[in-house]
């Protein structure tokens, strides 16, 4: 079986165009792991062999599985191999490289394994020798669900290099999004929430993001959900008013489609005032009146830091009233809109004089 690696190109291609693919690439796959597990293994055949596939027009569900078990032996077996991280580039392109990025759910069964974790350290630690779509592939690995298999853990240990990436490819970008979704906040939190912060500004992450794949026009709720708090979470760090104004707006929308009742803080709201950032606070406040019940007791710094926002700027009233208004089965609090008329009175006595 060996030697059908070393047939000419086309003669091989020709091979796995035939009906027998899967059987091949079975044939192909444990000669490569009996290659691996040699003590010298042989680096020519094994180059020759992911060359080769790498070629293939088609990609076969078991063609994920089998790269993915490679880049484990190859891990396990690292020190011994003349150029793994050669090998596990290529792995990793074979099996994932083909998939859409949009889309984070695969039929290939991928078992995770205590050896797979050292890719984080060959993949972002030799980074001289990868570039943007070799580190898309692991987290296309990564951030795919393989049921009943989810490498959330082995995603967790990739914070503190992703917080470091700049100006990613179209791919990439689109990964680190999707991974930094099971990552959670809790995570960039340790790497530190400064270097977070511009890392979300680098990404400029908005709510057409939130599509699962091309097939869909709506957001996905379970990804504006983990969003939702990954960004209520950031607001409500020491650091969390510097959070860019884009995702206030952000974290605005996703509040149109979410579920969920938010621990309340005043004293964002007074932060945000005191710091005369109206922009940032016109979006906190209208997302705390769009997530608390419909007539909330005890809402009287609300109330007051709501009227000061629409003396320092009446244009936020109509803009709020609309932004409440896009809320499905939201039942506009009788408070708010007592608010917005006592503003809109005040407006009108100070146009008079």
């Amino acid at each position: 079986m060996r030697y059908i690696l070393f047939l000419p190109s086309k003669s091989l291609t020709l091979l796995f165009a035939s009906n027998h693919l899967e059987k091949i690439l079975s044939r192909v796959s444990q000669a490569f792991i009996s290659a691996i597990r040699t003590s010298r293994p042989h680096f020519i055949f094994l180059s020759l062999a992911l060359s080769d596939l790498s070629m293939l027009d088609e990609h076969p569900v078991c063609l994920i599985t089998m790269t993915y078990e490679w880049c484990s032996l190859i891990c396990e077996n690292y020190q011994s191999l003349v150029d793994g991280n050669f090998l596990i580039r290529y792995s990793l392109q074979i099996g994932f490289r083909h998939l859409d990025p949009q889309d984070d759910k695969i039929t290939a069964e991928l078992i995770h394994t205590e050896h797979h974790q050292k890719l984080v350290g060959i993949v972002f630690g030799e980074g001289r020798y990868w570039h943007d779509e070799g580190i898309a592939d692991l987290l296309q690995a990564w951030t795919s669900r393989s049921d009943p298999h989810e490498p959330y853990t082995l995603l967790k240990t990739c914070a503190r290099h992703l917080v470091g990436l700049r100006s990613p490819s179209i791919r990439l970008r689109s990964l680190v999004i999707r991974a930094i979704e099971p990552i959670g906040y809790q995570e960039f939190e340790q790497v530190g929430v400064g270097k977070f912060l511009r890392f979300l500004d680098e990404l400029r992450v908005g709510v057409g993001d939130m599509k699962s794949s091309s097939r869909f026009t709506r957001p996905n709720r379970y990804r504006v959900s983990r969003w939702a708090r990954i960004l209520l979470a950031t607001i409500h760090s020491p650091e969390g008013i510097h959070l860019s104004q884009p995702y206030w707006e952000f974290l605005t929308e996703l509040t149109i489609f979410g579920r969920w009742l938010p621990e309340s803080r005043p004293q964002i709201m007074t932060s945000l005032e005191d710091a005369r950032e109206w922009e940032k606070l016109e979006c906190w406040v209208d997302i705390v009146w769009m997530l608390w019940p419909s007539e909330p007791s005890g809402t009287e710094e609300l109330e007051r830091v709501t009227l000061s926002l629409f003396r320092q700027r009446p244009s936020a009233i109509p803009r709020l009233e609309q932004w409440l208004g896009r809320r499905r089965h939201f039942h506009v609090p009788e408070t708010f809109v007592r608010i917005c008329e006592h503003a809109r009175f005040e407006g009108a006595q100070q146009n008079e004089l």
